[in-house]
């Protein structure tokens, strides 16, 4: 598979081992920071929103919806870690 994300020292997260790896310089690693969490609360609120939505009786093609919506919002979820995990890698703080 050519996918680069699965071969070792490509993808974001296998770089938190590497000591080459450039640093984000600090100003710029904490608005990363802060859009991030930023980036979560909004996230939390589409999340508990999908929640309550799921304790509903939905007619189709609603309830297909919802399910699209928790696996948007699942992978949004998952890139958002990615990127936090990343800044932690690549910055002193």
């Amino acid at each position: 598979m050519n996918d680069q994300g699965s071969r070792p020292g490509t993808h974001p997260s296998d770089s938190r081992n590497d000591s080459n790896a450039p640093q984000i310089p600090e100003d710029l690693a904490v608005e990363m920071r802060k859009l991030a969490h930023d980036l979560s609360n909004a996230l939390e609120i589409i999340v508990q929103t999908s929640y309550l939505l799921s304790t509903t009786e939905m007619k189709e093609p609603a309830s297909d919806w919802l399910r699209m919506l928790d696996g948007g919002v699942q992978k949004a979820l998952d890139i958002n870690i990615t990127l936090r995990n990343y800044i932690k890698a690549h910055s002193s703080t």
